[in-house]
């Protein structure tokens, strides 16, 4: 199958990849001392404290907290130990969580149209762009595996629900499936997979993909 006829069964989706970069490239040098002070903070912890727990020096655990010494693999493995975490939790600071506001509501058969040979796809949330998930609802046209010219593949995880109707989900490296109303199923979309119809009148799916 060329690329261009398999973009015309499947929707394409755009991954984020450029910001991903610009992301990567302002990461800040690491900071141990300001790290371990947040987390001695967190655990609600006087210099004073942490001492006792980690048989560290009061002034050893200032210092290394202000960036005037380094500390021994030995001092870290005491660190880790009386605080309670992983070595590497001293070197990995806690994801920040940051809203973004974005939202996008699709009304009932408004999505955008994007009929195919096997598939009528409505696709939705279209005012969204770069997202980490495209979501779509198809009607399945198809009616045997050999309406197919090849199995469909791309990169990603797909979760599939069947709406109305049945389906035969076909795999490359499993057994074919009879899936009803109400079942899904979540798999690699990397491996070759198709769907055809087999209820009296063509089936319709949801399905999520994700980069």
């Amino acid at each position: 199958m060329s690329d261009e006829h398999q973009v015309d069964i499947y929707p394409s989706m755009t991954v984020e990849r450029e910001r991903e970069a610009e992301k990567a490239e302002k990461i800040e040098p690491l900071q141990l001392g300001k790290r371990l002070k947040e987390i001695r903070v967190a655990h609600g912890l006087t210099l004073e404290e942490a001492s006792k727990r980690t048989g560290l020096a009061r002034s050893t655990l200032s210092k290394i907290e202000n960036e005037q010494i380094s500390p021994t693999f030995q001092a870290m493995q005491k660190l880790a130990g009386g605080l309670e975490i992983d070595i590497p939790q001293l070197f990995a600071p806690p994801k920040q969580i940051r809203a973004t506001g974005r939202r996008d509501i699709t009304r009932i058969d408004e999505g955008k149209p994007h009929p195919t040979t096997t598939y009528e796809h409505e696709l939705l949330a279209t005012q969204l762009t770069n997202k980490k998930m495209m979501p779509f609802k198809s009607r399945v046209r198809a009616r045997r595996f050999e309406d197919y010219s090849d199995w469909i593949r791309h990169d990603g995880e797909e979760f599939l629900l069947v709406l109305f109707g049945e389906i035969i989900f076909y795999s490359e490296f499993y057994e074919p499936v009879n899936l009803k109303e109400g079942d899904s199923v979540y798999y690699d979309a990397t491996m070759g997979h198709m769907l055809v119809s087999v209820s009296n009148e063509d089936a319709h799916i949801l399905w999520v993909t994700a980069s």
